[in-house]
């Protein structure tokens, strides 16, 4: 399936009915009264959560989502029927943004949450609802009102527990597709992975967690190089990183590229740099002793977790997953323990 983490599109609501003018006329009723309904208002254009939905590709189809319109008034005091909404369904984790001021409308990080993004105008008045005890007869009526009509920007920032990143070709496909059900593309050439693979995976204390494998991050990412700014956002809402380094790669030391990747998260800002870090060696069954010795004295001294793995042979691989599941389940305690204190 085609990956699509932003796009524009155009949303209007629907026009309101228009409201009616109409005299009762029957037989033996000389002086029947007003009796025009009022038109229906417009639907509402809403965009819905989804988290079976992972990209915004069904929304590309169409370039403008209109809502009906309401229903026109009629005599007989029948009202206009309500315009039938749109519900658009997009990822859990999509932003909406107005194109003209810029403005964040929503931001959907809920199964289920709606946001109506284009009202529906009001229904006009038919000539009945003017009536008052000096103006029995009424002629006035009012048209319908115009649905609401605005430009959006959609941007998706996948929402994953768990979020792997490294260099290209660093084994980040192979460690998905070896502990959950994703099927992303393997090879040994560097970008591989053009889009970010979610996988779930079920851990030792029972409950199950997301992992997202991001396309290889590159020096200058958090200038937009190798697609690194679109990628970079993905990892924003992610609770814990978990970095790899390809052990069995000689054209730079482990230090060194570790080193590179951090700077692209520390000049990228928004706090993806602060999240928990845990650091894994990858490829270790091919690896080059000397250079794994100094990498891993080196994350050692920084004092972060510290896991060597090979994702064909699967050592190391269940003890990095209990660690990423012991992180998430004490963050999750922490959130519980500050939203009571919050609510004291």
């Amino acid at each position: 399936m085609k990956f699509v983490d932003s796009l524009i599109i155009d949303v209007e609501g629907g026009h309101g009915g228009n409201g009616c003018c109409s005299f009762r006329r029957e037989a033996y009723v000389p002086r029947g009264g007003p009796n025009g309904g009022n038109g229906g208002n417009g639907g509402n254009v809403i965009l819905e959560g989804d988290d079976s939905k992972t990209t915004l590709l069904d929304l590309t189809y169409n370039a403008i989502y209109k809502a009906k319109r309401g229903v026109h008034g009629k005599g007989s005091d029948l009202q206009g029927k309500r315009g039938e909404d749109i519900l658009l369904k997009v990822p859990v984790g999509t932003m909406i943004y107005e194109t003209e001021t810029e403005e964040l409308i929503a931001d959907i990080t809920q199964k289920g949450e709606q946001v109506i993004v284009a009202a529906g105008g009001r229904g006009g008045r038919g000539n009945a609802s003017f009536v008052s005890s000096t103006h029995r007869a009424p002629r006035e009526h009012t048209d319908g009102e115009p649905g609401e009509k605005k430009r959006l920007r959609l941007e998706l920032k996948l929402i994953a527990d768990v979020g792997i990143i490294g260099m290209p070709n660093a084994g980040k496909s192979t460690f998905i597709s070896t502990v959950s059900a994703a099927k992303p593309k393997v090879a040994d050439y560097p970008f591989t992975t053009l889009v970010p693979n979610l996988g779930v995976v079920r851990g030792a204390l029972g409950e199950p967690f997301v992992l997202a494998d991001m396309p290889g991050l590159v020096e200058g990412a958090h200038e937009g190089t190798g697609l690194g700014m679109r990628f970079l956002r993905h990892i924003e809402r992610t609770r814990v990183l978990v970095h790899f380094v390809d052990s069995s790669d000689y054209d730079s030391t482990m230090v060194e590229r570790y080193s590179m990747i951090r700077n692209e998260l520390e000049k990228y800002g928004i706090g993806v740099s602060e999240k928990a870090e845990l650091v894994a060696a990858t490829k270790t069954d091919a690896a080059m002793p000397e250079n794994l010795i100094e990498f891993e004295e080196f994350i050692k001294k920084e004092g972060k977790p510290f896991f060597k793995i090979c994702s064909l042979t699967k050592d190391g691989v269940k003890e990095l997953l209990d660690a990423a599941e012991k992180i998430l389940a004490e963050t999750e305690k922490q959130n519980e323990e500050d939203l009571g204190a919050a609510g004291q």
